[in-house]
Order: structure tokens, then C-alpha cells, then sequence
């Protein structure tokens, strides 16, 4: 059997979803070692899986877009972190290598070290993506504002237009930085940031077709594994069967980013209601918080119970949360925050499957609007529930890699986007 080593990025809507994989590798017989949050090693142990802590200069350096003043700056700040991590990730894949050569590596998409690393190291190598991808396409709108689909000639040319301007400045501001990082490493230099989805040999994409945009062709690298949701083990809570009426479960981002407003103005929002608001704060402290009598705040519980129980939620619109409450059939409200939340949120609102509220917009009045045009998308999250259930998953993510076994050291990166899968 094979040895497998992954390498996560601190952030633990990165590590769960690919943990079911590392999971299934492990039962089939393959020694699966892992570098990750050194508060996550014990969940993944019991898995199966041989857990080491990442270098804790990698962990220090946390994503600090919430202190941006605009969303330029914000999409700069995440840049800038992840390539100050980049020389203490290649160094801690360069020890690892080193002590033992492993038949297979795995880095998150957002791990810019790693990456060069992986590539330089001749070893096959898989990347995974828990985030929608901003692989560039004049078929689809730029990444990262959330802007709405448009088809036909005009929609084209506005889309091809955005992206030469989005690439243009993060080329301008960080291409260098990540050239260098390669030449040293005696790896390709790339002609644009966006070429980081092209070389992998596989890129686990963690979602579904039905909801992304259409595109004629996708990169030859990419799979599309669906979903891959897991949470650490835990007991549904006492006072979840006492509750009668309909739920709403509302919920902010595991890593923080100042999103405490959605959860105060949700509870606001809400208060009265006819509904029973279940709050999960996470990132944020949940004693800052007003209750009123209709709902719970804790900062973390488990989701698969409420969301069996959910009519609706209303998120940061982050992936693991959206694709989870799809993934049970249950339609979203998405607030979108920042990052890739803009994105996962016109995703779903485009797939009939939600509705987007901008965070911009965001008021108690426009979110009880927004919630109730939500919850009447329960046919459209039926039916992206129903793909999630046909994906691949962990099962069909761990045929893929164990596949990577015929690929031949040191080949050449797969074709460039355009290439049909």
C-alpha cells in the first residue's frame, strides 16, 4: 500500500472536508500522514489517520481581511497571508520528503508553498479546493464580487474585460513574490496567479455541476468529488426535540471575520417571529449577544441535527455551511461576508436554491424579506441535494488518488484551462 501525506492550511473549513478522504484512504490500507491545526490532531487520530501539528509559524499567520476597508484590500490582505506562509510550508514539505518519501502528496488550494513544494519535490500530487474556483473563463463572471450571470456576446465580453482587470493587479502585486518562490525551487515560473488551479494533477473539486456556472470545459485536472462534509464527533444536543414549530438555524464563520452583525441583526430580525432560531456564533463570542425567548446562541454545535430539522439558513455563506444545509435538501439565506462568500451565495441564489443579501444591504427588515423568498426555494435545494447525493464524495476522491499511482514522476502539468474533462 501506499504512503500519503497531506498538508492543510489553518483553517478548519479547509481541514474537515478533506479529513472523510484522508479517512477512506486509511481504511483501505494506505498510511495516511497529515499536517494540520494542532487543536485537530486527536479527531483525526481516532480516524485512523497519523495527525502531526503544521509548524506553528504557519498557524500564527491567520487571514486579517476583516480589518480591510474595501474588498480590494480585503482580497490583498488573503493574498499577502498566504504567501508569507508560503516559505515555512515548503520547508516543512521539504522535511517531511526528506524523512520519508512519500508516493503521494496533497496540499489545499490555498496553500502557495505547498503547492511549489509538491511540484517540486517529482512526487504525483493532488490539490483540494473546499471553495468554488477562480480558474478564469470568459464564460462566467470574475471572481470574487459576486456579479450575476450574463449570457451572450455582451455577458462575454464583460466577463473577459473584469478578468484581465482582476488579473492584471494580482499579477502586478504578487506574481513576482510567487515567481521567485518557483525559481528557487527550480519549478516553471507561471504567466499569471490563476495558473495555480492548473498544476496539480488532480484537483479535487469539492462541489457539484448544478452548482457552478455552465462552462463548455473545465481544466483537465479538475474532478468534481461533490461535498465532503464531516465535524468532529458529537452528541445531538438534549434540547433539540423539545422544540416545536419551524427552526431556523443561523450561523457565522468558524474563522473569525467580524461577522458578529449577522448574527445580532438575525436574532433582531427574528425575535418575533414564528420560528425558533438556533445560533451558532463560532468565530465570535456568544456572550456579547441579546437572546430573545425564541431562539438558542451557542458557539459551537454540531449542524447535521438542527439541519434535519431546519426550514431554512441563514449563513456568511461560507461553503462548508451553504453546502451542508443543501446537501439536506434545506434552502439558504446567504449573507455574503467577504472572501468566496459573494460567490457561493449568487451560486446558490442562481441554482434556485436561496437567496443572496449582500452584506451590504444588510438590515433586519431586508433579512426577514430575504429569508422569507428563501425558504420558498425548497424544490431548488431539493434538487442540489439530490446531485450532492449522487457525487462521488470521499469514496470516489480516494478512487481518484489512488489512481495518481500510474502517473509518472516529474510529468508535465495537464492541459491548460480549456481542456475539456
Amino acid at each position: 500500500m501506499s504512503t500519503i501525506h497531506a498538508f492543510t492550511t489553518p483553517a478548519r473549513g479547509h481541514l474537515y472536508p478533506l479529513a472523510p478522504i484522508l479517512a477512506e484512504l486509511a481504511r483501505r490500507g494506505h498510511r495516511v500522514r497529515v499536517w494540520s491545526l494542532a487543536g485537530e490532531l486527536e479527531p483525526l487520530r481516532a480516524m485512523g489517520i497519523e495527525a502531526e501539528p503544521m509548524d506553528p509559524r504557519i498557524e500564527e499567520l491567520q487571514v486579517d481581511d476583516w480589518k480591510a476597508k474595501g474588498d480590494m484590500e480585503a482580497t490583498v490582505r488573503g493574498f499577502r497571508c498566504f504567501l508569507d506562509r508560503a516559505p515555512h510550508e515548503i520547508a516543512e514539505i521539504g522535511r517531511a520528503v526528506a524523512a520519508e518519501r512519500p508516493d503521494l502528496l496533497i496540499t489545499d488550494i490555498n496553500a502557495y508553498g505547498a503547492a511549489v513544494a509538491a511540484e517540486a519535490s517529482g512526487i504525483p500530487w493532488a490539490c483540494f479546493s473546499p471553495y468554488f474556483s477562480w480558474a478564469p473563463s470568459n464564460e462566467v463572471p470574475v471572481f470574487g464580487p459576486g456579479m450575476k450571470p450574463m449570457r451572450g456576446r455582451v455577458g462575454r465580453l464583460r466577463n473577459a474585460a473584469m478578468w484581465r482587470l482582476v488579473g492584471f493587479d494580482l499579477n502586478r502585486r504578487f506574481l513576482g513574490e510567487l515567481n521567485g518562490l518557483r525559481r528557487e525551487a527550480e519549478v516553471p515560473e507561471l504567466g499569471s496567479i490563476t495558473e495555480l488551479w492548473d498544476r496539480p494533477h488532480r484537483l479535487l473539486y469539492m462541489t457539484v455541476r448544478e452548482l457552478e456556472y455552465p462552462r463548455r470545459s473545465w481544466p483537465a485536472n479538475f474532478r468534481f468529488v461533490g461535498p465532503v462534509a464531516w465535524d468532529p464527533p458529537a452528541d445531538s444536543p438534549d434540547w433539540l426535540d423539545a422544540i416545536d414549530g419551524p427552526l431556523v438555524l443561523l450561523t457565522a464563520s468558524t474563522e473569525y471575520q467580524a461577522d458578529e452583525e449577522l448574527i445580532r441583526t438575525g436574532l433582531n430580525a427574528l425575535a418575533e417571529e414564528e420560528v425558533f432560531v438556533v445560533a451558532t456564533t463560532a468565530g465570535n463570542d456568544p456572550a456579547q449577544f441579546d437572546v430573545p425567548a425564541n431562539a438558542r446562541v451557542e458557539r459551537f454545535l454540531p449542524h447535521a441535527p438542527i439541519l434535519e430539522r431546519a426550514e431554512a439558513v441563514i449563513c456568511h455563506g461560507g461553503m462548508g455551511i451553504t453546502q451542508k444545509a443543501l446537501a439536506a435538501g434545506v434552502p439558504v439565506c446567504t449573507v455574503g461576508w467577504g472572501r468566496d462568500q459573494l460567490e457561493s451565495g449568487r451560486r446558490v441564489e442562481a441554482a434556485g436554491a436561496g437567496v443572496l443579501l449582500p452584506r451590504k444591504k444588510l438590515s433586519a427588515d431586508r433579512l426577514r424579506e430575504a429569508l422569507a423568498s428563501a425558504r420558498d426555494s425548497r424544490t431548488g435545494a431539493g434538487r442540489i441535494a439530490r446531485a450532492m447525493a449522487a457525487a462521488p464524495g470521499a469514496r470516489g476522491a480516494a478512487d481518484e488518488l489512488e489512481a495518481m499511482a500510474v502517473i509518472e514522476p516529474g510529468r508535465s502539468a495537464p492541459a491548460p484551462l480549456g481542456a475539456d474533462v
